[in-house]
């Protein structure tokens, strides 16, 4: 069962949209040069519960802000937006606080290509959202109307734990050396020791400071909550770190079934075909019984439904 958690905001509360991943089951399979690019996989969404009107102020510099995020990510891995603050002609609730990032290791072409896909799905995910965040496998978005840019937030977003691994010395202290190394890191680190391979990464308005702190809480969180997990992601509103075996890495998890979304995937498939089907059906007969004509004493009748 795919299951939901609450987020919470500087502001507002945010609903977690785990069972939003279905609408990123097939956008994820995106091919560039022949090869599936696993940045596009859908993570997490949150959505605030207040929503603005379209058309409003608001909405136009949402716009400007997803149009900025396209622009910079061709140039940068993360960057951070203020648009309507400061300006006396603009409304306090038309003021957006936004950022985006991608993954450390990914190049400049990528990181365009994720961030597109981002910037095209959340007003999906997240229709007239005054806060709104979107987290691929590549790439990160999120944007606000109060200023959140910079404030520590180390709230649990997201868990995803594997099946247990028992009786394993070699793999925890594996797995205890990767997590060590990743916690001492002040921006994006990839670490691996034996079979155990790991990343981390904070946002880019973390300071090295607030990063380290960052990544010790999840870190302590992948330990606490994921227990002896063979692999596990832990993702905060600020930073990440995730860890897996070879091999292990794809087994069921306990928080997030993959599975589930798939079977739901092909039920609302199925459904829609169906729906589409009956719909070219009824039209069909709709217009040929609309041409029936019936002609008495000269008048001649069409008849509609």
């Amino acid at each position: 069962m795919v299951k939901s958690l609450h987020f919470h905001s500087i502001h507002k509360p945010f609903l977690a949209l785990g069972v939003a991943s279905f609408f990123f089951f097939f956008s994820s399979l995106i091919s560039v040069h022949g090869h599936t690019i696993k940045a596009h996989i859908f993570i997490y969404a949150g959505c605030s519960e207040e929503k603005f009107q379209p058309n409003s102020a608001f909405d136009g510099n949402r716009n400007s802000f997803l149009s900025s995020v396209v622009s910079s990510s061709s140039q940068a891995l993360y960057n951070s937006f203020a648009i309507g603050n400061g300006s006396s002609s603009t409304p306090p609730e038309a003021t957006i606080f936004g950022l985006y990032q991608c993954r450390g290791d990914l190049n400049s072409l990528d990181c365009s290509k994720c961030i597109e896909s981002l910037v095209n799905q959340i007003g999906l995910v997240c229709p007239y959202s005054y806060g709104a965040s979107l987290q691929l496998e590549g790439c990160y978005i999120r944007h606000e109307h109060l200023d959140f840019l910079g404030k520590i937030d180390t709230g649990l977003r997201y868990k995803k734990c594997s099946k247990s691994v028992s009786n394993d010395v070699e793999f925890f202290r594996r797995r205890d050396d990767v997590l060590a190394d990743l916690q001492g890191a002040t921006s994006f680190r990839v670490s691996s020791s034996g079979l155990v391979e790991g990343f981390a990464q904070c946002i880019g308005d973390l300071s090295p400071t607030d990063c380290s702190s960052c990544l010790a809480d999840a870190i302590g969180k992948v330990k606490s909550l994921c227990g002896s997990a063979a692999a596990a992601d832990v993702f905060l509103a600020q930073c990440y770190a995730r860890y897996w075996a070879s091999g292990y890495y794809d087994l069921s998890s306990d928080s997030s079934n993959e599975d589930e979304a798939g079977k739901t995937v092909a039920i609302i498939v199925g459904v829609l075909a169906g729906i589409a089907v009956l719909i070219v059906l009824l039209s069909i007969c709709r217009k040929t019984m609309g041409e029936l004509v019936f002609s008495s004493n000269k008048i001649s009748y069409i008849i509609f439904y």
